[in-house]
Formats: C-alpha cells, structure tokens, sequence
C-alpha cells in the first residue's frame, strides 16, 4: 500500500498542478508565450483563471498575486485545527479543496523563507504543528470510521481525495482481515 499510496498522491498533486486556480493581476503584462502555450495578457487589477503551475510562476515574477481565499496561511489553519478539534469523533470539518497540495507548497514556501529571514522558523514550527494536530485528528478519525458499520456516502462527504483514497485502502484492509478471521477453516480439509 506505501507504493499505492505514494503514487496515488503523486498523481493528485499533478492533477493539482494543472488545475485552475484564480490570480489577480499585479501589473499589466502582454501575452507569454512558452512551448505552444499562452498566457495573458494581463492588466492590473483584473482576474483571471489559469492552470496552478503558471500561477505559481507569475506570482513569482510579481505579475499577478493568488487570490486570498486560495491560499493557506496559519491563521485559516489555526482555524481548521479548532473546528476539527471540536468536532465528535465521527464528524470530520469539510476541508478547503485541495487542502493537502496547498498544505505542502505552504510548507515548503515557509522552509524556503527560512534561509532569506530566519524569524520565519517560528511560524514554519506553529504551522508545524497545527499541520500534525490536523492530519493526527483525521487520521483516527478516518481509521474510527472504516472499521464502523456506517453510511459511507455520508463518511464520505467531508473527505478529501488524499482521504478517501486512504479510507477504501484500509476498509478494504479492514474486510479482507474480517473475512479471514471469520472463517470456519474450510481451505484446511
């Protein structure tokens, strides 16, 4: 499953890299032009919708910005850490979409920063940590979940697709273990 799983969350990151995701022009920028793809153009203040991976590369040239509700930031992470928190064992908060890709590109935008102002070890540790206390709740409470009888679309709902495909992995871990102690040692005659 290690395999599986790495590989499954490989291609849903790819998947995230190509998404569409909403920028906010910075400045005003003619049309690019790279390997038979286009971009732009741009003017200030306008939005528009391009796919993750050349977003990234405009906010890093300072031509357009990401749009607050887009990002992760501590704040909307200490957020979610409290609303999991409260939560019973068998509710789960709804995530923001793509809640783990942006997770991670957080995270290692954090490390970078680190090396250019080392003030931002602080909030790299308290992201840290919020981060664990999040996936530690989901965790047992996707694990809870799997091995109870329970509506599964209902589960379901609140799961990323990072969670749920780890949630059918250990459900059907779960059955198939089931199955074996269950049975009545039929294969041995």
């Amino acid at each position: 499953m290690a395999g599986t799983a790495s590989m499954k969350i490989t291609d849903l990151d790819f998947s995230f890299e190509n998404s569409l995701v909403k920028i906010v022009a910075n400045r005003n920028c003619p049309e690019i032009k790279l390997a038979g793809l286009k971009a732009g153009p741009f003017e200030e203040g306008d939005e528009y919708e391009v796919q993750y991976w050349i977003a990234r590369e405009l906010v890093k040239f300072g031509i357009a910005r990401f749009r607050e509700e887009g990002i992760l930031d501590s704040a909307k992470l200490s957020k979610i850490q409290w609303k999991e928190r409260v939560q019973t064992a068998r509710q789960t908060v709804k995530l923001p979409e793509n809640f783990y890709p942006k997770l991670r590109r957080y995270l290692m935008e954090l490390k970078d920063e680190i090396a250019k102002k080392p003030e931002k070890m602080r909030e790299y540790e308290k992201v840290g940590h919020l981060t664990q206390d999040i996936i530690n709740s989901r965790l047992k409470k996707i694990v809870s979940l799997t091995s109870a009888p329970a509506q599964r679309n209902q589960i379901l709902k609140n799961f990323t697709r990072e969670e749920r495909f780890l949630y059918e992995e250990i459900h059907k871990l779960i059955s198939e273990w089931r199955t074996q102690i269950l049975k009545n040692g039929e294969e041995e005659k």
